[in-house]
């Protein structure tokens, strides 16, 4: 039995091991308390080296990493100019334009995501060598913003058209210039290093000159035209929409039956039309059954009247269109009101006929119910129908419901006059990036949706009915025909002039009302923030194409397919190489955040409790294009890696040599790991560790190179917590600790600096902050983290000391079971025979003062051989791996009396319980009546018990075996 003291090593990873390193005096003879006191007192310097600048924290002096100081070292990072591009570190830039979010947006976890993914693509690139820019900058949000400003106006009760358009417009900058940079601010919070001197707005001088001038190309090349085309239209806010602020939302509705009687024939001729909103009927412009449908084939070629309209009649025609299991299998074609019906329209010939005015009142075209709301109108013609016999039934029908994301409001279909882009030739090009490698779309399986919109692609409507926005650069002149006679100019002036050219100098213009689509100026983002259409800027000529998009995937057509279309057609070349998509941020149980669920997290309230870098941590772990479940249980166990950081670091400042130990400080940086002979010199645990960090750069370089950024949290994860923390740091306090050796100790310094601060490294793009604080609480710092240099690549390795220090791994994992599995008391050291080859007893004798700490054996005590002891069945017997064996004497590590009476009584019990449970089993009454799961429960505990019986009897046997042979 080995003597105890009560004066404890420093522990700072308790954490990471399963008992606490006491000091024994027998295995460290010379350990003298008091020089350990005083390099420890002189190691303070070190931590007040550290806080000299208020800016950094250090683990010597905190417990944990304190969260508030990110800020502040966010703000030293960007004062001193870290993220701005050096062009002095090398020709090959990476760039990345940020997806400008909403002027008005507030941070949510989308946002949280695409700033953690491409802020970890620019930090490992800046740390690569690469000029490095990030291109930040907020979108002016047509629909969104005129929105909020209008809300505000009328809580002082005042309306948009009372103010007029430059008055509004005024007011709208107002806000922006108050409320605007939330989002940014809120940005920065996430650590996102973008080069903030050049953040741009899409509504400031640049970008809006560069909207103009792409308006006025297109037009001169006959792509942009005027006309009437069926758009999603909101009534309340007054505009048409793009498809991707409309959301579709399961609803109960109902199925109105209505009849249409065939003209000229009898009462019983007539077709039961089935029709969601019966309203639009005053729309219809004919009647459609499929072709093959019998029930319906001897009206076809003949005409039906519209209920309701004084007799008014349309053709009843055949399609393939048409689905003959929905309703009754009979179409009313109302081109004006839905999308489908206007494609088929005019596939067919047809006319349009619209009864909706723009605010979904119902127009003249409806007769007696014009005037009224779309809805109050569907109640009073259903009503009328009612009493004039035409109506059949109404039943409940699940409705897909367009609403407005913006106002929430039901969405109308309506054909309007608007400015549109012909897409096709546009699209062509795109198509080709992607077919000949010039864009690389991931993950791939995203290149079938971009191809497939691609070549279905529809001209892009691209007028808002809007204020708030960059308005249409074309001028109508007074008293002409608009569609016929109008001009596309860059500049008021500009048109004026031109008009005055051709009608003379009297001439009378005025602008279009119309904005454009907020999505046109995004679709010139990657090159009209670079100084596009000016090309000859240092900028564009430096960044331009831009290396990687990052954005998510429900915006690839949307955004992403634009401006590769957009960038092709005004430069000349694909706006960027890569296209990385990421998913959605739902809850842990899977399902989509919303208010109405309660399930929303944010970010911000996030960042508070469990810091930046964990939440950063957690949203990097997932695979591009899939959806990622967040739960607190996941940032919790991240904030504990946070705080395993920062435990090490604390390890590894209290284990330096001293400020003042100029000679030890020398001796230790003059080690080198960068060759195999360096290598080969380290006993096994350091060697083992080197290597196996050596392994890692080159496997998360890889993975960074291909964006496999989930495979980088969780190797470099692993590594750290189970390599570094769990196993080497335990392992170098032999070293430490062994006072009469300082050579071996210093090895030991040298190694655990090495691995610590390269895995900062490599960790500092996941988690930026805790990164640096430890990196700039490390003595020798010659610059900052997050410009320092990577890792190199292809370093050493000795895959035979990996192998032999698993072995070691193996034999303390099979010693410390042993313990556990006989309740050996922590603090108690046992003695151990190790029994091997010739071979793997001299490399395993040499880590005898690690496998001694590690496994708490009596230092004293522990044999080497290569054969079975004398007392072999006096011991456990452990098989580490093969040609690894050890024997630890029974005696050594419990009273064997005491641990047989013990088990007798614990084996009673559970026969006693054992045939309980076969008693049950045996009863017919039990098996043939209770449920089946409650049988099968009782059958599997009945095995668990039969299995433990055995167990137990063998240990007893065994333990009764060597109590004779003791005798």
């Amino acid at each position: 039995m080995s003597l105890q003291t009560a004066i404890s090593a420093p522990s700072f990873l308790s954490s990471c091991s399963g008992y606490r390193l006491k000091f024994n005096p027998l295995f460290f003879p010379n350990f003298s308390l008091s020089s350990w006191r005083s390099n420890r007192l002189g190691r303070r310097s070190f931590a007040v080296f550290a806080s000299e600048n208020s800016v950094f924290t250090s683990p010597e002096m905190e417990k944990s990493f304190d969260f508030t100081s990110e800020e502040r070292i966010y703000n030293w990072w960007e004062s001193q100019g870290f993220f701005r591009p050096k062009f002095d570190q090398g020709t090959e830039h990476f760039v990345i334009p940020m997806p400008p979010p909403n002027v008005t947006g507030s941070l949510h976890m989308g946002h949280a995501m695409f700033v953690t993914l491409e802020d970890i693509m620019i930090r490992y690139n800046r740390m690569k060598g690469k000029p490095t820019l990030w291109l930040p900058g907020t979108d002016h949000a047509g629909i969104a913003t005129q929105l909020v400003v209008e809300r505000m106006l009328a809580s002082e009760g005042i309306k948009r058209v009372e103010l007029g358009r430059d008055e509004f417009t005024k007011r709208v900058w107002e806000w922006k210039e108050k409320y605007g940079g939330t989002i940014t601010n809120q940005i920065k919070r996430l650590g996102a290093s973008c080069d903030w001197s050049r953040e741009h707005f899409t509504l400031d001088e640049q970008l809006s000159r560069a909207v103009i001038e792409a308006f006025v190309r297109l037009h001169e090349e006959g792509l942009i035209y005027q006309g009437s085309y069926i758009v999603n239209w909101s009534p309340k806010l007054q505009t048409a929409v793009s498809d991707l602020e409309v959301e579709y939302s399961e609803e109960p509705g109902i199925l109105y039956y209505i009849k249409y009687r065939v003209a000229g024939g009898s009462r019983s001729d007539f077709l039961t039309i089935a029709t969601t909103r019966p309203e639009t009927l005053f729309g219809d412009v004919a009647v459609a059954v499929h072709p093959q449908d019998e029930r319906y084939s001897k009206y076809i070629g003949q005409t039906a009247i519209v209920p309701m309209t004084y007799g008014r009649h349309v053709p009843i025609i055949s399609d393939k269109y048409v689905d003959k299991d929905f309703g009754t299998g009979v179409l009313k074609i109302s081109p004006g009101h839905d999308h489908n019906d206007y494609l088929l329209a005019r596939k067919l010939g047809l006319p349009l006929l619209n009864v909706m005015n723009k605010d979904g009142t119902l127009n003249e075209v409806a007769g007696l119910y014009c005037g009224l709301d779309r809805f109050e109108a569907r109640k009073r013609l259903w009503s009328d129908l009612e009493e004039t016999g035409l109506a059949v039934k109404k039943e409940p029908h699940t409705l897909r419901v367009p609403r407005s994301q913006r106002g929430g409001e039901v969405i109308e279909p309506l054909v309007s006059k608007q400015w549109f882009v012909t897409m096709e030739p546009l699209a062509e090009k795109a198509l080709h990036a992607v077919e000949k490698g010039e864009l690389t779309i991931m993950p791939e399986r995203f290149e079938k949706i971009y191809n497939h919109w691609l070549s279905n692609i529809k001209d892009w409507c691209i007028s808002r009915q809007l204020w708030w926005g960059h308005r249409i650069p074309v001028w109508y002149v007074a008293g002409k025909d608009c569609e016929e006679e109008y001009i596309v100019a860059r500049s008021a002036n500009e048109a004026l002039e031109k008009a005055y050219k051709k009608y003379g100098k009297d001439v009378e213009i005025y602008q279009d009302p119309d904005v454009l689509d907020t999505w046109f100026s995004s679709a010139l983002w990657p090159f009209s923030t670079l100084g596009w259409p000016d090309t000859s800027t240092e900028d564009f000529k430096r960044f331009y194409p831009t290396t990687m998009l990052e954005t998510g995937h429900d915006i690839l057509f949307f955004w992403v397919a634009r401006m590769v279309m957009m960038g092709i057609e005004f430069t000349g070349k694909v706006p960027f190489s890569y296209v990385y998509l990421h998913g959605l941020i739902r809850d842990s149980q899977g399902r989509k955040m919303s208010k109405t669920l309660g399930n929303v997290i944010d970010p911000i309230d996030t960042i508070k409790e469990f810091g930046t870098d964990a939440l950063r941590f957690t949203l990097s772990l997932g695979t591009a294009g899939q959806d990622l479940n967040l739960s607190t249980e996941r940032l919790t166990a991240n904030k504990s890696f946070t705080n395993k950081l920062w435990n090490a670091g604390k390890f590894v400042l209290q284990n330096l040599p001293s400020k003042e130990n100029v000679s030890d400080w020398e001796i230790m940086l003059d080690y080198k790991f960068d060759t195999e002979e360096s290598l080969l010199k380290l006993p096994l645990s350091e060697c083992w560790v080197v290597s196996k960090l050596h392994t890692l750069i080159d496997v998360v370089t890889e993975s960074y190179d291909k964006f496999f950024f989930g495979d980088v949290g969780r190797e470099t994860y692993d590594f750290f917590w189970s390599d570094y923390a769990d196993w080497y740091i335990e392992a170098s306090k032999a070293r430490l600790y062994h006072s009469g050796d300082n050579a071996v100790a210093l090895v030991a310094q040298a190694v655990l600096l090495y691995v610590f601060e390269n895995t900062l490294k490599l960790l500092h793009p996941f988690m930026p902050f805790v990164t640096e604080a430890l990196w700039q609480a490390l003595p020798k710092r010659k610059t900052a983290l997050i410009v320092s240099a990577w890792p190199h690549a292809s370093l050493p390795r000795h895959a035979n000391s990996i192998k032999r220090f698993e072995n070691l791994q193996a034999l303390t994992r099979a010693i410390r079971n042993a313990r556990a599995e006989y309740s050996v008391e922590p603090a108690k050291r046992i003695s151990a025979s190790i029994v091997g080859s010739e071979e793997v007893i001299q490399y395993i004798s040499k880590e005898k003062d690690v496998l001694a700490l590690l496994s708490r054996l009596d230092l004293q005590n522990i044999h080497f051989t290569d054969s079975p002891p004398g007392d072999a069945n006096q011991s456990v017997h452990l098989v580490a791996s093969e040609g690894l064996e050890a024997y630890l004497p029974l005696a050594d590590m419990i009273d064997i009396s005491a641990e047989v009476e013990r088990l007798s009584k614990r084996l009673s019990k559970m026969q006693t319980e054992y045939e309980g449970l076969k008693v049950r089993l045996s009863s017919p009454k039990f098996v043939e009546k209770a449920p089946e799961d409650i049988v099968r429960g009782v059958q599997e505990k009945a095995a668990e018990a039969e299995e433990k019986i055995n167990l137990t009897k063998n240990r007893l046997a065994f333990l009764k075996s060597t109590v004779l042979v003791s005798k």
